[in-house]
C-alpha cells in the first residue's frame, strides 16, 4: 500500500463509486438535454429583444411597487431593478402585445406621480434579429471555450486527461443550462457569463488534481493506477474544500445582497460550483482513469533519454 504525504488523512476510495455515479450523471444529462431540446430556455431580453427604460425618481421607490403598477397598466413580463440608488429604476420589457408609439413615455406616465415625479433618462431597444444573433454567438462562445480548454489540457498533460476534462466541462455546461430549462428560470447574458466562469472554475479544479496525479505516478511507482488516483484526490481534498467554501461565501453574498441584477448569475454559480467540484473528480478524473492511465505515461525513461543524446 502506497503512503500519503505526512499530515494527510487516511486514503479515501473516491473511485469506488465512479461507475454508479457515472450512470446517475448520464441519466441526469439525458433529462437536461431533452429539456433543452423540447422545453427550451426562458430567454431574457438580451436574446429575444425588447426595451430597457431607465427612470430617475425624486424619491426612493420600491421594485415591488413599480412591478405592481406596470402589471396593473397592462405591461407584461417586466423586469425591474435598481441602478445604484433606490430612486433610479431600470425597467426591462419584452415586446408587448399592444403597440406603443412611445413606450418610454408611456411607462413614465404610469409610474410617475405628483408626490414622486420621475425623469426618463434613457430608452434602448434591442430587435429580435439582434437578440437571435447574440444567442447564436453565445452558443459559439461556449463551444469555443470548451474546445480551447480541452486543447490546453492535451498540451499540458495527456490526451486521456484532455478527454476527461472535455467531458467534465460539457457535463457542467449541460447540467447548469438544463436546470435553468427544467425549472424555466430566466436565462440572459448574466447567466451566460456565469456558465463561462464555471468552465474556468471546473477546469481549475481538474488541473490541480491532474497535477497531483501526474506527480504521484512518478513518485509512487509500485502503486496501482486506481490507488494513485485515490491518494492524489485525498491529498487535494483539503484544498478543494477551502476553494469551494471561499467561492460559496462570495456567491451567497451575491445571491442575497447583489439585488435582482445579479440574482440569476448567483443562482447559476451556486449550481455550478457544486457540479464543477463533483465533475472534476467523478467525470474528468474517472474518465481519464477508464481510458487507461498508467505509470508509463508519466515516468521519464532515463536510459532512453541517455540513448537519444548525441
Amino acid at each position: 500500500m502506497a503512503q500519503l504525504t505526512p499530515g494527510t488523512p487516511k486514503i479515501i476510495n473516491f473511485m469506488r463509486y465512479r461507475k454508479p455515479l457515472a450512470i446517475v450523471s448520464g441519466l441526469m444529462l439525458v433529462i437536461c438535454l431533452l429539456s433543452i431540446i423540447f422545453r427550451g430556455l426562458n430567454l431574457g431580453l438580451d436574446f429575444t429583444g425588447g426595451t430597457s427604460i431607465e427612470i430617475d425618481f425624486t424619491h426612493a421607490i420600491g421594485q415591488d411597487a413599480v412591478q405592481a403598477q406596470l402589471v396593473k397598466a397592462g405591461f407584461r413580463d417586466a423586469i425591474v431593478q435598481h441602478l445604484g440608488k433606490a430612486s433610479d429604476i431600470l425597467v426591462r420589457l419584452p415586446p408587448q402585445k399592444v403597440t406603443h408609439a412611445n413606450l418610454g413615455q408611456d411607462v413614465l406616465s404610469v409610474l410617475t406621480s405628483a408626490a414622486n415625479p420621475g425623469i426618463l433618462k434613457s430608452e434602448d431597444s434591442v430587435g429580435s434579429e439582434v437578440g437571435n444573433e447574440l444567442y447564436q454567438q453565445s452558443v459559439l462562445a461556449v463551444l469555443l471555450a470548451l474546445g480551447l480548454m480541452a486543447a490546453f489540457v492535451a498540451l499540458r498533460f495527456k490526451f486521456n486527461f484532455a478527454f476527461g476534462a472535455l467531458m467534465a466541462l460539457s457535463h457542467d455546461v449541460l447540467f447548469t443550462v438544463g436546470i435553468f430549462s427544467l425549472f424555466h428560470l430566466p436565462f440572459d447574458l448574466t447567466v451566460l457569463a456565469a456558465v463561462l466562469a464555471l468552465i474556468g472554475y471546473s477546469l481549475n479544479e481538474a488541473i490541480v488534481e491532474f497535477d497531483r496525479i501526474r506527480e504521484n505516478f512518478r513518485k509512487l511507482r509500485k502503486a496501482e493506477p486506481v490507488e494513485v488516483v485515490n491518494i492524489s484526490l485525498t491529498e487535494t481534498l483539503r484544498r478543494t474544500l477551502k476553494t469551494i467554501t471561499t467561492v460559496l461565501l462570495v456567491v451567497l453574498a451575491l445571491l442575497f445582497l447583489g439585488g435582482s441584477a445579479l440574482h440569476w448569475f448567483a443562482v447559476a454559480m451556486l449550481i455550478g460550483i457544486f457540479v464543477g467540484t463533483y465533475s472534476s473528480i467523478y467525470i474528468a478524473t474517472a474518465y481519464a482513469l477508464n481510458m487507461g492511465l498508467s505509470k508509463e505515461d508519466f515516468i521519464i525513461n532515463k536510459r532512453r533519454v541517455a540513448d537519444d543524446r548525441p
